[in-house]
């Protein structure tokens, strides 16, 4: 049946020649599995295309049924490998942009068999394969042993002689690769399957014949074929194979609806040369097409944001519509440059800090409303993905770690607990710590859907479940992992996988310059599923004590303690990470939570009893708190005369004990002047950078050059300003030591044995403390002691500032609403609804936004409309240029399907038909581009009327004759075919070798 008769292939490279196969004759049955073995580069692959008709033998002879293929014409190879040759590739080679259906039946349609037929053998082959179910598929939804099975079924499609299997399971996993194998044992039965692999050991289970090729040669055959048992000579008369002109428009049309943006550009292109200098306007209208299709593809992720403060400045650069570029006032002459009146609203905003208050109230209850079929005047609900409503609380959480202790998963809090914590040291590093770690949330709300669903089918799209499932009530969350499977450690210490004395470890070393070993953390998906938190509300911080005052209890362990283990739970039941193809997600945190826990933490907060207390119209203008006013009803401003009066009531209306605690303060406090003269005294020590950086290690044990590291953002000043508000601290508390002794010593002196509680000592200081006072005439001196001690009269906060802390909010009051929209002109039509709702209501209730994707694409619409002015000098030569550019997009269009070139001629396909795939596709993009002309002229005719009436006073001056329109359409297909003549010729020639090779 088939024969190799002292093959030799060799490659000629400029004057390199190189031998790819060597004197190789090899026969073979009409049925058997053969496997031709080798090292890379020892001819295999050669071999296999020589015997498949793709690639030519430099010397001997291929004989095909006893037939020589020395004189073989391109056709014969064709029909050769249309119907004797059925390919199976390692890499697939199916075009990716035809269904599975059409990639089987790309080898019955070039052998011109009916369209119910193929599609009859196409189906019942991909039954055959196991595949009958996936025929509507494209390839890359399929997974690799899947697709491997269709190239199986394009092989098998037009029952070949022969099955050519170059590498089938090199890409497939060890299970996959045993069933791909044994499929093609079954067809061995009665074909014969030539396969060339790198691996023995499926060779030697499947095969019924081993092959070994070394260096070009042939060094061992386990199963040879005489020439007796080799098919007799018989000629097979065959028709000519030939692509139809509608097949390569099909083909042509599923690979141009891939790239539609820039098929459409292109034909657009096209069309400028065929409509002329009257409609060069249509160019601007064809990119801001092209514009609007990355819009939609790319805004929807974005939401219009509303905030409950809007920045007043930015409303004031943005009002007018076109911001500080102008806004819509009357136009002027173009003689000179005119001012609007943007100053005063700016410094208005900038200087009284007047930022724009939205009310949201009342704009959630109208989107309530139009969210509402039943009650919507405006379909909103049509142009609304989702509506998130954020509101400002927090979600306190704790976990329980090995020694059952909670802890709070709070990343800082952990810095409290090390063994320098409470120290001068430890806290102001903490401190500057915590500073620079700023906030860090975790945890963030998922995406709310429409109709009450509580998850938006936005998350479904972006993210993967990976393991359990999705939270479907207020106690669940969800871990988000990212692309590599990893979160950051901070959410292993939330999580509870982290001690307390790991975080300070690690805070210790950095704070001594000292390297670490970086710890490799991972953890079982069925060991983060079911892990708990404790949730507690802000009010849950306060409780009442025996006085009926309320009181923070976070530095009471055991109230604590016992507030957390009466928690709400919340488990983590699924793990989430965002799809491959998610171009953009919508959660930022790493542990998701639902808009019914935001719901529970508003409903019970509102239902706690310091909440319900604070909001009782008594309290109007009382801090439970602090048990004191918000402010001061009575409008008096005390003099310093009154202040010295008052305080020295005040002091004297105080009690021994009291009297030592206010003298021993003022004692302790040292004046300015004592105070600077100290520190400027210290500081002369330190007058270099070096001797400064020196000082800062020593006091805190830090090592010299992480102190020098540390410290390298500050300049000198700024490192000198540093060290002396630390010098003045070390200062006042040196101070305030020596003035506690003096105290204590007037105490001792003054008590005896008798004097149990020290009464005596109390009476001796309150008696120095009464003369002190006594002696002070500058009423300056006693107003300062007012200010410093007398006690507040007023809370220092607000109604608002309080209810904040205890986290009381309302849900009809949230504190920013994003709108979410499917596509940009849903965005479009959103804007104009919040528009109209302005105008419908007050000016205090108006929403103010910025959106600032919006202003940028409006920049580059206008950046568009500017270059497609400019090319108005260039029309005279449109015509060539646009043909010239269609043949360059068409080359181009070549080199992307360059594979795909490949694939059709390993199924038959002649270069004719590859030029007809070319052709096919320059006469859509031809059609489309004369389609797209008289559309835009037909658009065009009405205002281009107008202004040209305007500016020549000639009327009617756009209009575009019937018989005009069908000849620009002829004109644009004739033009565009002949620029893809030669790309298309080029095309043709292709090595079909060396088309698969390529990615």
């Amino acid at each position: 049946m088939l024969q190799l008769k002292n093959i030799v292939k060799t490659y000629v490279t400029g004057d390199l020649k190189q031998d790819a196969l060597q004197d190789v004759s090899l026969n073979f049955r009409e049925n058997e599995f053969v496997s031709i073995l080798g090292q890379s580069g020892s001819g295999k692959t050669t071999m296999l295309n020589i015997i498949g008709g793709l690639d030519r033998y430099t010397s001997g002879d291929l004989l095909i049924n006893g037939v020589s293929t020395k004189k073989y014409k391109d056709g014969d190879w064709d029909y050769y490998r249309n119907s004797s040759i059925g390919f199976v590739f390692q890499s697939y080679n199916l075009i990716p942009h035809q269904t599975i259906l059409a990639n089987v039946e790309l080898a019955l349609t070039l052998a011109g068999v009916s369209k119910r037929e193929r599609r009859q053998r196409a189906i019942a082959v991909l039954k055959k394969v196991g595949l009958g179910d996936h025929i509507h598929k494209k390839p890359n939804q399929m997974s690799g042993g899947q697709v491997q099975r269709v190239a199986i079924a394009r092989a098998l499609i037009n029952n070949p002689d022969i099955l050519l299997a170059d590498e089938p399971t090199g890409a497939l996993d060890s299970e996959t690769s045993v069933q791909i194998m044994e499929l093609l044992k079954e067809v061995a039965k009665d074909k014969l399957v030539i396969m060339v692999t790198h691996n023995p050991e499926l060779a030697e289970k499947y095969s019924t014949r081993i092959i070994r090729l070394l260096d070009g040669k042939v060094v061992s055959d386990s199963n040879p074929c005489t020439v007796a048992d080799a098919v007799e000579e018989k000629t097979k008369k065959h028709k000519r194979i030939s692509m139809t002109f509608f097949t390569a428009l099909s083909l042509s049309f599923n690979n141009l609806r891939t790239k539609k943006g820039r098929t459409l550009l292109t034909s657009f292109a096209g069309s400028i040369g065929i409509i002329g200098i009257a409609l060069i306007l249509s160019l601007s209208t064809g990119i801001q097409a092209y514009v609007n299709s990355i819009q939609r593809d790319t805004l929807s992720s974005y939401p219009i944001a509303i905030q409950q403060e809007e920045s007043g400045i930015m409303s004031a650069l943005t009002s007018g519509g076109e911001g500080m570029m102008g806004g819509e006032g009357e136009p002027h002459d173009r003689d000179a440059v005119y001012a609007n009146d943007r100053m005063y609203e700016l410094f208005n905003a900038a200087f009284t800090g007047s930022d724009v208050q939205n009310n949201l109230t009342a704009f959630k209850a109208y989107l309530d409303r139009e969210m509402d079929t039943a009650t919507s005047t405006t379909n909103l609900y049509d142009y609304v993905s989702t509506i998130q409503y954020q509101y400002d609380i927090d979600l306190n959480t704790y976990i329980q770690g090995e020694d059952g202790v909670y802890h709070s998963t709070d990343l800082v809090a952990a810095l409290s607990t090390g063994e320098e914590s409470g120290s001068e040291t430890g806290t102001t590093m903490e401190s500057m710590m915590s500073s620079r770690l700023g906030s860090m949330n975790l945890w963030s709300e998922l995406l709310p859907g429409t109709d009450g669903a509580l998850l938006s089918d936005m998350l479904y799209e972006q993210y993967d479940l990976i393991s359990g499932h999705w939270p479907t009530e207020a106690s669940e969350v969800v871990l988000i992992l990212d692309q590599n499977n990893e979160i950051m450690d901070v959410a292993f210490y939330a999580l509870g996988l982290m001690t307390d004395d790991e975080v300070n470890d690690i805070f210790s070393a950095v704070m001594k310059g000292e390297e670490i070993e970086t710890i490799s953390r991972q953890v079982a998906y069925d060991d983060i599923l079911n892990t708990s938190f404790k949730m507690i509300l802000n009010a849950d911080y306060y409780t009442k004590d025996s006085t009926g005052a309320w009181k923070d209890i976070r530095d009471d362990e055991a109230s604590m303690e016992l507030i957390i283990e009466n928690g709400f739970d919340l488990e983590i039941v699924g793990i989430l990470r965002p799809k491959p193809e998610a171009a953009a997600t919508a959660i930022s945190g790493t542990f998701g939570y639902t808009s019914a826990l935001t719901e529970y933490i508003i409903e019970k907060t509102g239902e706690s009893e310091i909440v319900k207390e604070q909001l009782l119209p008594e309290n109007e203008n009382y801090d439970v708190l602090t048990g004191l006013p918000f402010v001061i009803t009575e409008d008096i401003d005390p003099t310093d005369a009154d202040k010295a009066e008052q305080i020295t009531e005040y002091f004297a209306s105080l009690n021994d004990i009291q009297k030592t605690e206010v003298y021993t303060a003022i004692l302790s406090k040292p004046s300015p002047e004592y105070l600077e003269q100290t520190v400027n005294a210290y500081m002369e020590n330190f007058s270099t950078r070096d001797s400064m950086v020196e000082l800062v290690a020593n006091t805190y044990n830090f090592d010299k050059a992480a102190a020098e590291g540390y410290l390298s953002d500050y300049s000198d000043d700024e490192l000198r300003e540093l060290l002396k508000k630390q010098i003045e601290t070390l200062v006042t508390e040196q101070y305030a030591e020596q003035a506690q002794a003096q105290v204590l010593q007037i105490k001792a002196a003054a008590s005896n044995s008798n004097d149990l509680f020290g009464a005596q000592g109390f009476a001796a200081v309150a008696a120095a403390f009464d003369q002190m006072i006594a002696a002070v005439t500058d009423e300056s001196t006693l107003a300062a002691y007012y200010d410093e001690y007398m006690p507040s009269t007023v809370s220092g906060s607000t109604l608002a500032d309080t209810l904040d802390t205890l986290g009381a909010v309302d849900l009809d009051t949230p504190s920013t609403i994003n709108i979410y929209a499917e596509t940009f002109e849903d965005k479009e039509i959103i804007d104009d609804l919040i528009t109209a709702y302005n105008e419908s209501v007050a000016e205090e209730d108006q929403i103010s936004y910025t959106d600032y994707v919006a202003l940028l694409m409006s920049g580059v619409t206008t950046m568009i409309d500017a270059v497609s002015y400019g090319l108005i000098g260039f029309v005279s030569i449109s015509l060539v240029v646009s043909s010239i550019m269609i043949g360059i997009i068409t080359y181009i269009s070549v080199l992307e399907r360059t594979k795909e070139i490949g694939i059709l001629r390993s199924v038959g396909a002649s270069k004719r038909d590859i030029s007809r795939v070319f052709n096919a596709e320059t006469a859509i993009v031809g059609l489309a581009a004369g389609l797209i002309g008289i559309g835009i002229t037909v658009l065009l005719n009405i205002p281009i009327s107008i202004i040209a009436e305007r500016l020549t006073s000639i009327g009617n001056i756009a209009v575009l004759p019937v018989n005009a329109a069908i000849i620009l359409v002829a004109i644009s297909v004739i033009l565009t075919m002949i620029a893809g003549l030669i790309p298309s010729r080029l095309a043709a020639k292709k090595d079909p070798v060396i088309a698969l090779r390529s990615e």
